[in-house]
């Protein structure tokens, strides 16, 4: 039994038919790639119910009747049966009385009040499409059609003519018809007793230059193209004289459906977005500052969610967001951790502690790093699931996890790229911190680390880079302005988009333990590259800890630039070693 997903593809590639649609137009609409439609259609990915419901406001369809199945949606589009959505029409259609559909002398009509035959029908009242229900030829195969559209009885989709030719074991017959000659739709209907078998008069409407010709609507035949054949059966059939369109539907087509523009991908366009929500809390909260931090903050998780979709629009790669977790990254308990040592510091300088203690007063300035944890985002990140690997070698092009057991560190001065951890043997880092200590060894500051075993894949450094610009972008204009609220909401997404995209019951929509543990060790390796940064410098190094601090002794600024932004450092306090902080 064919699930819903591959109904849902079926009703894609139907409707894209009869539209005439491309993937790279419905991936336009969609704000979406081209390959990300393509790998969807193929069913190597996943139609989501955001999906699904851009798809039904592309097509204007109830979202019913976009899984009901390809001939339904069609049918719906092209109005020849009702929205599933009661009470509500798929899409608006003008007023119009209804035209009777003549047929062959043998089959009766469906009109409900039989007319004598009309000699003119007036512009002004004929209707656009007059979807009716009737068993004819179809104008594009010459097989039996249960729907009328347009005034000409048809298949609905591509499968059905394929479908009726094969049973009916003859050729196809061609979609258009010189315009001179009537052409026959079946043998057993004469060319001129019905318009049905005239299928020549829509592609005539179309070709004219004053209408555009589109594959997704076709012209309506003129009043005096029906007039003719009903008044006159016997005489041929004169030329089509193009008549003015009756309803804007007939005049322009394209508009009925507009095509949604595709988002923005620069960042400037999720900053703006941040502005808005921003100043849409604050109205609501009638400016009450305290009222509106509190909501936005409150909000953070899902909103920086929203950003991070939007963010990945047309991005290269599509990252895994709930694959397996392997049992490294799971924890022992609901309080417990799990078995991967991100490296963070705590380290203080014994020498130095050591003459503080023999009387030595020594000026120590604390500097804050700004923003730790949103600088961090630029990690080298996985993008699908973990495999292992036991080649015990490095690969630059990939991400993860990796058992080692770490060289000795001889720097007295300097603290330990691992940070505190005293256990001697293999234990298990991430990607960032493995990277770290791989420099260390290009620097000659100690040997390589073994590599045992890693659990990879496949890796970018720029997975985040968008929403960070985003963020930092907001972030800085806000500092500029002395923009509290908006400070403190953006501190409030990155701070708590990295505490829970591990195992939290905080986020439903992303589970990344390993994202979680990189982008954390990346933190804590910026901070030691901040302390090397200063001991090359000449400062000495007097303590490291959490994620942001690094005290030092000596004059700072020709070091590192003062600021509140990314790349600045701001300083906490001085204090004087060896007396009282």
């Amino acid at each position: 039994m064919m699930g819903t997903e591959d109904t849902l593809r079926l009703t894609v590639s139907a409707l894209m038919t009869r539209t005439g649609e491309r993937q790279g137009d419905l991936a336009a609409a969609l704000g979406q790639s081209q390959a990300q439609v393509s790998r969807k259609q193929a069913a190597k990915s996943h139609w989501s119910l955001e999906d699904v419901d851009l798809l039904a406001a592309h097509y204007q369809l109830h979202v019913l009747d976009l899984l009901a199945g390809p001939t339904h949606a069609v049918s719906v589009l092209h109005g020849a049966v009702p929205s599933l959505q009661a009470g509500t029409p798929t899409f608006p259609a003008p007023p119009a009385p209804r035209v009777q559909t003549p047929l062959t002398a043998t089959e009766p009509t469906t009109t409900p009040d039989p007319a004598p035959p009309i000699t003119q029908a007036p512009p002004q009242q004929q209707p656009a499409s007059v979807p009716e229900v009737v068993t004819g030829p179809c104008v594009l195969c010459g097989q039996p059609a249960q729907h009328e559209l347009d005034g000409f009885p048809q298949h609905l989709t591509a499968e059905e003519c394929a479908a009726a030719v094969a049973a009916a074991g003859t050729p196809q017959a061609p979609a258009r018809t010189p315009v001179s000659a009537p052409a026959p739709a079946a043998e057993e209907v004469p060319a001129p007793a019905s318009p049905i078998a005239e299928p020549s008069v829509a592609p005539v409407a179309a070709a004219d230059p004053a209408v555009p010709d589109t594959p997704a609507a076709a012209e309506p035949p003129a009043p005096t193209e029906l007039a003719e054949p009903l008044a006159s059966p016997a005489a041929p059939p004169k030329p089509p004289v193009p008549a003015p369109p009756t309803s804007p539907a007939a005049q322009e087509p394209a508009p009925a459906r507009p095509l949604r523009p595709a988002p923005g991908y620069a960042s400037t366009t999720l900053v703006e977005e941040i502005t808005d929500t921003v100043h849409e809390v604050l109205a609501a909260c009638s400016g009450d500052v305290d009222a509106a931090r509190a909501e936005l903050v409150k909000r953070a998780i899902p909103d920086v969610m929203k950003l991070l979709k939007k963010s990945r629009v047309g991005g290269r790669y599509e990252h895994s967001e709930f694959p397996p977790t392997d049992e490294i990254l799971q924890k022992r308990s609901q309080k417990g951790a799990d078995d991967v040592w991100e490296g963070r510091p705590k380290w203080r300088n014994r020498a130095l502690f050591a003459a503080a203690k023999k009387g030595e007063l020594i000026e120590v300035t604390a500097l804050d790093m700004n923003a730790a944890y949103l600088s961090a985002l630029k990690s080298w990140l996985p993008i699908g699931q973990l495999l292992e690997d036991t080649s015990g070698a490095h690969n630059p092009k990939r991400a993860g996890v990796h058992l080692i057991t770490p060289a000795d560190w001889d720097h007295p001065d300097l603290p330990n790229p691992l940070g505190n951890r005293m256990e001697p043997g293999e234990l298990w880092v991430t990607e960032s911190t493995l990277r770290l200590l791989l420099d260390c060894n290009r620097q000659g500051l100690t040997d390589a680390p073994a590599i045992h075993r890693s659990l990879v894949s496949g890796a970018s450094e720029a997975l985040l880079e968008k929403l960070r610009r985003a963020l930092a972008e907001s972030r800085k204009t806000a500092l500029a302005q002395g923009d509290e609220v908006t400070i403190a909401y953006v501190k409030a997404m990155y701070s708590k988009f990295v505490s829970t995209i591990g195992e939290s019951s905080a986020n439903r929509e992303l589970r990344r333990p390993d994202w979680m543990h990189i982008i954390r060790a990346k933190a804590f390796a910026n901070l030691w590259m901040k302390a090397h940064k200063a001991h090359k410098a000449g400062l000495q190094v007097v303590e490291i800890s959490g994620t942001d601090e690094l005290h030092v002794v000596g004059d700072w600024r020709p070091v590192f630039p003062e600021g509140r932004d990314l790349n600045q450092v701001k300083e906490k306090t001085t204090y004087i070693l060896g007396g009282k902080r």
